[in-house]
């Protein structure tokens, strides 16, 4: 992982082969800059083969779509949601996003014993 538990890579990719368009800052880090320009399952050989499903299901039915995702040995959590262009009614693309389980914020429940 290119910065630990906040390297959140977030990128856009287009048409039915997921033609990586953009990458943020995380994603470069992560995948290369070489990874922008060229198809999602060539330059994103490292995720796994649900991966790939989650962006050709957001793709093809129009809809957000989220779903875990096992990387390295840790869990990911990969959420992807249509690129639809204005006036369009039909996706062209998808953007994606990846964030660590690790990285998820914590909800510390204060003991009501504790209050008094």
């Amino acid at each position: 992982m290119a910065d630990g538990a906040h390297s959140r890579p977030a990128g856009m990719c287009a048409g039915p082969g997921h033609l990586i368009v953009y990458g943020n800052p995380a994603f470069v880090a992560e995948f290369g800059a070489d990874a922008v320009g060229i198809p999602a399952r060539e330059a994103l050989i490292d995720l796994p083969y649900e991966a790939f499903e989650l962006l050709d299901t957001v793709l093809t039915h129009g809809r957000p779509y989220a779903r875990w995702i096992v990387r390295d040995g840790s869990r990911w959590r990969m959420t992807a949601r249509p690129r639809i262009e204005y006036g369009a009614d039909e996706p062209y693309g998808v953007a994606f996003h990846l964030r660590a389980e690790a990285d998820r914020p914590v909800l510390l429940v204060a003991d009501p014993r504790s209050a008094r």
